[in-house]
């Protein structure tokens, strides 16, 4: 039935919705919850986990494995390596996609050579790389390339040119070793990120400002890179927790104030290999599901105003379809 209206227009009559039914989705949450709850049998009855090892006590008097000193030690390694890491990543990835994006061809090049290498080395290899880098020099530093040649050409034996310089199994051994390592990876990945998220900003911005007086250097600071924060925020997220997990391969260099490599040795100790990799697993879990808390609220705190128009629009048009109105967009 329809109701006449002081327009005189009829206005339609109350819909008698009846809701739509979905027995499919009934079906696969039966099968998800049977799954669950054999994927929870299958981890608290099996005695092979040995959970009171890792959580309460893995020897007589002793703390569970994942709470004693040594993993303890290992842990604040793994992130101390990971804000290293991250610090050299993003700090020299900035750098590099700049100089890809210069006019200047040379600077382009040199920036793309240095992304194709390091993007093209898996870490792990470059890790043990850095590792062992002290076997083809016994000392590191700045100064004259070529020295010692120079000084044979005019006659100077033994000339030196270096103007700084370190013992290589100073620099380039543990920890500093695989910082180095992560962080050179990390910055060509980060350069890429940068890259398209200066690239995602419309250049008539740039021109605009420009065209006000800015400098170049003003229009990235002050125009480019806070718009293109809300492109490189979720993936430098994203590059941060891949981070974390990719600090267990300098196990291998080997660091030893690293967490995997601290369960390694725990695990060679006591011939306990299942209960050491878990409790590594859950520690990971644990520092991974923190961070992924903090992207969550820095990409939010990123995207303030984007998408506010639409969403506002979303909202006027639900209420006139509430008030039986007419809709406009």
């Amino acid at each position: 039935m329809t109701e006449p209206t002081e327009t005189g227009r009829e206005r339609p009559a109350a819909i008698k919705a009846v809701p739509v039914r979905h027995p499919g989705r009934w079906v696969a949450i039966a099968v998800l919850a049977v799954l669950v709850a054999m994927f929870l049998h299958l981890i608290f009855t099996n005695a092979g986990f040995r959970w009171s090892f890792i959580f309460s006590s893995y020897a007589p008097g002793k703390r569970g494995v994942m709470f004693t000193e040594p993993v303890l030690e290992g842990l604040r390694g793994t992130l101390l390596l990971t804000v290293f890491s991250m610090l050299i990543g993003v700090g020299l990835g900035i750098v590099v996609a700049i100089m890809r994006l210069s006019p200047n061809k040379v600077l382009s090049w040199v920036a793309w050579v240095y992304t194709w290498f390091f993007r093209a080395v898996p870490r792990l290899v470059l890790a043990v790389i850095f590792g062992n880098l002290n076997i083809l020099w016994t000392r590191i530093g700045f100064g004259l390339p070529f020295d010692k040649q120079i000084g044979q050409l005019f006659g100077i034996d033994n000339f030196d040119g270096q103007i700084f310089s370190i013992k290589s199994t100073d620099l380039l051994a543990g920890f500093v070793a695989g910082m180095i390592a992560l962080g050179l990876s990390e910055a060509a990945y980060m350069a890429e990120i940068v890259r398209a998220g200066i690239q995602s900003i419309d250049t008539g911005q740039s021109e605009a400002a420009v065209a006000l007086g800015m400098s170049r250097g003003q229009v990235l600071r002050r125009i480019v890179l806070p718009q293109a924060m809300r492109v490189i925020v979720p993936p430098t997220g994203n590059e941060v927790i891949a981070m974390v997990k990719d600090t267990s391969l300098v196990a291998y260099v080997p660091v030893t104030g690293e967490l995997f490599f601290q369960l390694q040795q725990v695990e060679a100790r006591t011939f306990i290999v299942l209960p050491c990799l878990v409790a590594a697993l859950i520690w990971y879990l644990i520092i991974c599901s923190v961070l992924m808390g903090v992207q969550f609220f820095v990409e939010r705190h990123f995207s303030r105003g984007y998408g506010a128009a639409d969403k506002a629009r979303l909202r006027l048009r639900d209420i006139q379809v509430e008030q039986g109105g007419r809709v406009t967009t």
